[in-house]
């Protein structure tokens, strides 16, 4: 028996090792692909461990090869020992019929969720076709933008399929990491002004993007492993100060990247309620220390429910930031008018904050998923089953934007919108089944499109 458990011991520590080297030469072969160096790929995979929900994946996938290991020796010991007939037999009624049913039931479920009485005609004329920014920003000073992933060394052609549709902003997102709610401190570059390889990326995209003619938000995100941002707690003024000196250290950072690169709008913070109440004062000296360093336009994007009446802090900023996922219906399937009808309460709210700041409002950030239930709580994100749970819908991710748009287009006050999300990445086939934000290869593109070719005036 302990010459059993041994064997397996051993097994099973094999099994994790090679998980480990697997996750690591994966990660190398990415960075081989962008042109980096072996040590470069090595600092980054040492960074990525580090963090608590990629070890959460590696012991998933340890499991999962593990698993895998017990098949397939399942297999070749019923062949050992019974055979080649008996076991294919068991092959085929123990492992591939289960396999089988499973999948039948899945894509039966995910084709009825996918079936939607929806026909869209795409307007192609109203794409942009000559390969650069129209500039309609200089007419009437509004943001047609874009939260942008999957940027390389090379986005010729990703640039191409943005600006296609009269996009004339990008939001460029360098994600800061800690772990969860009461981490207190978090991941910090080693030099301010020192730029890594996924810098050298975010350099490469803006410069791209200037060369065609398009303007630039950069807008640093804190990403946590477990939790939100805009509930980070500390449990003394002296863990403030700690969490707080972190974040002015990653934000000065992108600060110089904003002066050296003459980005066009640098959002200080994301979503940073409980800090933004806790520290002020702190606050306030931060923004005049990016003001030394960067003298292009600042925003910050508060989220949609924060308590916004944020007195010397707006006025030290060129817009209100808000991150717009504001609940617009009660009921899944809604029409247009419906929709239009939920943004009333929330456009006068809006208004209001804008006369009283004497600030434009900008919309930091907004979108809705392709499925029937988008415009309803419009900030959850799709978990793993929401492809058998939920009911897709082009028709509705399309008519919240076309109902945003009319409902706030033309309004002096409103300064535009980017769009969550475009992934530079996403496959055409893979849209037909996607109940992702991402408007790409979906009627919202085309409303998208046909709106930022437009003038409020």
């Amino acid at each position: 028996m302990k010459a059993h458990l041994k064997r397996e011991s051993i097994v099973a520590l094999s099994v994790y090792l090679f998980t480990w080297l697997f996750a690591f030469v994966f990660v190398l072969y990415q960075y081989f692909n962008d042109e980096a160096s072996f040590t470069e790929g090595v600092h980054a995979f040492l960074d990525l461990v580090e963090r608590k929900n990629v070890q959460i994946v590696l012991h998933m996938l340890f499991f999962i090869f593990y698993l895998l290991f017990l098949v397939i020796r399942y297999f070749v010991r019923t062949y050992r020992n019974s055979g080649y007939r008996t076991m294919l037999k068991h092959f085929v009624l123990r492992l591939m019929v289960p396999i089988l049913l499973l999948s039948f039931t899945y894509n039966f479920i995910v084709y009825a969720n996918n079936d939607e009485d929806f026909e869209y005609e795409w307007d192609h004329s109203v794409e942009n076709s000559n390969g650069y920014s129209n500039n309609l920003y200089d007419l009437d000073e509004k943001h047609r933008g874009l939260h942008v992933f999957g940027w390389t060394n090379n986005n010729d052609k990703a640039i191409g399929d943005i600006l296609k549709n009269n996009v004339e902003w990008v939001a460029i997102v360098p994600f800061l990491y800690q772990d969860n709610e009461q981490t207190k401190v978090m991941t910090t570059p080693k030099t301010i002004g020192k730029w890594s390889r996924r810098d050298s990326t975010f350099i490469q995209s803006i410069k791209d993007s200037h060369e065609k003619k398009m303007r630039v938000m950069l807008k640093p995100h804190l990403w946590l492993g477990k939790g939100w941002r805009s509930n980070v707690t500390m449990q003394s003024d002296e863990e403030w100060s700690n969490w707080f000196e972190s974040y002015r250290r990653n934000i000065l950072h992108y600060a110089k990247m904003a002066a050296l690169t003459d980005v066009d709008l640098l959002c200080v913070g994301t979503e940073l309620r409980t800090s933004i109440k806790q520290q002020p004062k702190a606050w306030m000296a931060l923004i005049k220390d990016i003001k030394d360093i960067y003298h292009g336009k600042l925003t910050y994007a508060a989220n949609w429910d924060d308590d916004n009446d944020l007195g010397e802090f707006w006025n030290a900023m060129d817009y209100i930031g808000i991150q717009a996922y504001f609940p617009l219906t009660k009921d899944e399937a809604p029409s247009l008018e419906t929709i239009k009808m939920g943004w009333n309460v929330h456009v006068n709210a809006l208004e209001k904050l804008s006369q009283k700041y004497d600030k434009p409002i900008l919309f930091t950030e907004v979108g809705y998923k392709s499925e029937a239930s988008a415009t309803i709580r419009p900030w959850e994100w799709d978990s793993f089953f929401s492809k058998v749970s939920k009911k897709k819908s082009d028709k509705t991710q399309q008519l919240a934007y076309q109902a945003l748009f009319e409902n706030l287009w033309h309004k002096e006050w409103f300064a535009g919108l980017y769009v969550w999300q475009w992934q530079v990445r996403s496959k055409k086939e893979s849209a037909l089944k996607d109940l992702d934000f991402t408007p790409r290869f979906k009627p919202a593109e085309n409303t998208i499109a046909k709106w930022f070719g437009t003038t409020s005036h």
